[in-house]
């Protein structure tokens, strides 16, 4: 790796990062291409999502993901994480559309010939409505069947990329799913399943690994882990439920990939995968928020844990009916010494926050840059950080409500605008770092309601 210099020749001092370090953007199909058949567009269907929003042409993406990529190139980035979205690719079980992939390959080729390194996810929340009708991954042979879907996406589009994450946030997706009920299927309660989801996830994960290996020579695997940090209250009771959600969402996928097994005392509940231990190539990290722990009676349904945000600490605009989280920079440097027990090169996948006004995004990126590069002077082996996202999307549960792009969009007429923070992002791209002048202190919080 590089070594990270302080550059003492320049007017004042200036934060240097390794010379290939990648920078970029990360988005999400279904998030940008529009008109989906998913089971998030079922979903929608139901009236789940809490703004009553539709995400309609979203980005408009599956027409013209082009005209963001030219964003992106303009902007100097160097790295663009996309989703293929297997329910376009596998519309019906076993059945697999030319069109559609030809369709990601030209994405592909594209990014290309702007210069932009493209980083393909596999799994980024959503997969075909027949897959979901039948288990999902609660379904025994899923592993086989995203491993289908792996095969069929590596033979028509591997040649064009050697970055891919087999799943975003496989810990997002379980407890939201199974344990919190905010996304599909929409479970509450059910952290067996959750759990079994995830060792299912894990096994899917190998076998996508090792067909990408086989049919992509010089292929880089690895996943997205959300990370969270866990602020427990004052007592003993605080400070227990803090860890224990600390441990059920941080620690489990960490831990089959890290040894193959859960962690006590939930590996006593079948929670072997040996296959699993080692199998990436990189870590890659979503980091955004810190949340705050009490114990509380009343919250049985989250192992007693009242989970919030103080008023007073910074953070982006609230969700429909609750604060997103508090943008935590320091979030980064516990997310980073936790991965690098595996021992992989470490890309920053995903930090940002919903900001439509563009009052704190320029003081979390560069508070979340100067984490890095004191990290990577300390020896940690960070070789990228890609913000999400590039262009305002339909966020989820959330629709419309919550703005994280370095680009405003006006969905209705599809318009673009470059907030302040894409010029400062850019900046610092062009440069490879940023000068210490840079740092601005943090506001207390964007307006809450």
């Amino acid at each position: 790796m590089n070594e990270v210099d302080l550059r003492d020749s320049s007017p004042e001092p200036f934060l240097l990062f390794p010379k290939d370090f990648l920078w970029g953007v990360s988005t999400a199909a279904h998030q940008v291409e529009g008109d989906n058949c998913n089971q998030w567009s079922d979903w929608e269907l139901a009236g789940r999502i809490k703004s009553g929003d539709t995400c309609g042409k979203a980005c408009d993406w599956w027409e013209n993901a082009e005209r963001d990529f030219d964003i992106a190139r303009d902007l100097g980035l160097k790295g663009l994480r996309l989703s293929l979205e297997w329910s376009r690719i596998e519309p019906e079980e076993g059945r697999f559309d030319p069109a559609a992939l030809q369709r990601y390959r030209q994405m592909l080729e594209a990014l290309h010939e702007r210069g932009i390194e493209p980083i393909v996810c596999l799994h980024h929340f959503t997969h075909p409505r027949w897959f979901e009708q039948r288990g999902a991954f609660l379904r025994a042979d899923a592993p086989q069947l995203f491993e289908r879907f792996t095969r069929e996406v590596a033979k028509a589009v591997g040649d064009l990329c050697r970055f891919w994450v087999t799943f975003n946030e496989p810990n997002v997706y379980a407890a939201c799913g199974y344990v919190l009920g905010e996304f599909p299927p929409g479970h509450k309660g059910q952290l067996f399943n959750a759990l079994r989801v995830n060792r299912i996830q894990a096994r899917a994960h190998v076998l996508a690994y090792r067909a990408l290996h086989e049919l992509v020579p010089d292929a880089k695997v690895g996943w997205a882990q959300h990370y969270v940090v866990f602020e427990p209250g004052q007592g003993m009771a605080s400070r227990w439920v803090a860890s224990l959600l600390d441990r059920l969402f941080n620690h489990t996928f960490f831990d089959l990939i890290e040894s193959g097994r859960l962690g006590f005392p939930f590996g006593l509940l079948n929670g072997r995968n040996r296959e699993a231990r080692g199998c990436c190539d990189f870590v890659g990290l979503n980091v955004y928020s810190r949340f705050h722990v009490a114990f509380d009676i009343r919250y049985a349904s989250t192992f007693f844990a009242n989970v919030f945000v103080p008023s007073h600490v910074p953070q982006g605009d609230p969700g429909f009916d609750r604060p997103y989280g508090e943008a935590y920079p320091q979030a980064i440097s516990e997310a980073v010494r936790r991965a690098a027990g595996l021992g992989k090169p470490i890309y920053i996948m995903e930090n940002g926050v919903p900001d439509a006004e563009d009052q704190i995004r320029p003081w979390l990126i560069v508070s979340a840059l100067r984490e890095l590069h004191g990290l990577i002077a300390e020896g940690h082996d960070i070789r990228g950080y890609l913000h999400w996202t590039l262009t305002d999307n339909f966020e989820w549960n959330e629709g419309w409500k919550l703005r994280f792009g370095l680009v405003a969009l006006d969905p209705e007429t599809q318009h673009r605008t470059l907030r302040s923070s894409a010029k400062l992002f850019s900046e610092i791209v062009r440069g490879n770092g940023l000068a210490v002048s840079t740092m601005a202190p943090a506001p207390l919080s964007n307006t809450l309601p």
